[in-house]
């Protein structure tokens, strides 16, 4: 059946389907959703909605054996329920969990963390420690990408379905800088893909990109610097950085105590602007760093001066290790979202370094890998969920590995 096939029938499906449901939400799964069970038995994933309600839903997309919808009406609601802080929760695409107190949050990602590897990985889920949590959930997010109208020049998000731009006065995780400069920057979109701010909190040092004519503040630099770990980065404005400083700290301080005090050679795949390379050079002879991203690779050229014994090479991770020397004793992995290719998987189960530390921004690609790596030979000693991102589905783990028998 061709794609246009697929979803003709299930346009049709729904367009038969009961729209409004009501049914008891049995748990929060990975990605913010609450799990129920329909009448026939199918499941059902509803937005906002929380552990323990009864709500009534709107089926939004039938699939043979699943449903999507969102919560229009809570029946019973949870004692976990608040009222969202921001007037666009619902409608905007980048919040799922502000209808939820901030401990819930955390106990629902921590609960997240430990199904994904239980159900995708085969993995024992007890591996998993308490997770970290912001001191702060509002206000953090230090680093915007606003979506722009091509025609009025309206700044703002996309919408959480339909794809449309939602035109946007403030946005309560963003930063409070982003949120003055903010209306100044409605209007002048036009023609721009994008608008991203940057900031760091610690100096004040921002970013506006790209160049925006008629506003009272600097716009088009090309880069900025931002301090952690007592270290400054040059940060281009296309090169990756984490978005919220003060869990970025907590961060720095997981990855410390996984990686060894001492060690020969380090490996850091996928090492950006050279971030973790710096910060924890002192603690290895030799430092290897693996980017692909080029904007990234002149940042990490810049940055490298602090740490005389970090060498850069570019390239893809997976093109780059199976042709490493010489082998090292330890390896820091951050990947993308997709996790790691399984070439790089493969690299690393024949240079079978001694310790791996692996940072994911997503459980469940995490939990395929670690699956990979276990089989492989490795003994997964723990894996500590961050909340990178309150107030979304989104989270970050730091995870612990050593091989299991001499290499």
């Amino acid at each position: 059946m061709s794609a246009h096939a697929r979803t003709t029938a299930r346009d049709r499906a729904l367009a038969d389907a009961d729209r409004l449901v009501t049914v008891r939400i049995e748990d929060l799964v990975f990605g913010g959703s609450g799990m129920g069970r329909l009448d026939d038995g199918r499941v059902i994933f509803v937005d906002f909605a929380a552990p323990g309600e009864l709500v009534e839903a709107e089926v939004e997309r039938v699939y043979p054996d699943y449903v999507e919808a969102v919560t229009v009406r809570v029946l019973e609601p949870s004692p976990d329920r608040v009222e969202p802080r921001c007037r666009y929760f619902g409608q905007c695409g980048g919040c799922q969990l502000q209808h939820l107190r901030y401990e819930a949050q955390l106990a629902a990602k921590e609960a997240a963390v430990r199904e994904q590897l239980q159900r995708i990985g085969k993995l024992d889920p007890s591996v998993v420690r308490p997770i970290v949590g912001a001191r702060e959930p509002w206000g953090y997010r230090n680093h915007v990408r606003f979506s722009t109208g091509r025609k009025y020049g309206d700044v703002g998000f996309i919408t959480r379905r339909g794809r449309r731009l939602l035109k946007v006065e403030e946005c309560p995780i963003a930063h409070p800088f982003v949120n003055r400069i903010l209306p100044e920057l409605q209007g002048k979109g036009a023609g721009l893909h994008q608008i991203q701010v940057r900031i760091d909190p610690s100096t004040g040092e921002y970013l506006v990109y790209p160049r925006i004519e008629g506003v009272s503040f600097e716009t088009g630099q090309a880069w900025y610097r931002e301090r952690l770990a007592g270290f400054t980065f040059r940060v281009s404005a296309s090169s990756f950085f984490q978005v919220n400083h003060e869990q970025a700290e907590a961060l720095v301080r997981l990855i410390g105590e996984a990686l060894p005090a001492r060690g020969r050679l380090l490996v850091d795949a996928y090492a950006g602007v050279g971030t973790f390379a710096i910060i924890f050079a002192e603690r290895f002879d030799r430092v290897i760093a693996i980017e692909e991203s080029p904007s990234a690779v002149r940042d990490a050229t810049a940055n490298l001066a602090q740490a005389k014994n970090v060498e850069m090479r570019e390239g893809k991770v997976e093109e780059l290790l199976p042709y490493l020397f010489p082998v090292p004793d330890v390896m820091l992995l951050d990947p993308p979202r997709a996790g790691c290719l399984p070439e790089a998987l493969h690299a690393i189960l024949r240079l079978r370094p001694n310790e791996l530390v692996y940072v994911s921004c997503n459980p469940t690609t995490l939990a395929r890998d670690l699956r990979t790596l276990v089989s492989g030979g490795y003994r997964l000693l723990s894996v500590t969920p961050l909340d990178m991102f309150p107030q979304t589905a989104h989270i970050e783990c730091v995870a612990k590995l050593e091989l299991a028998e001499g290499r």
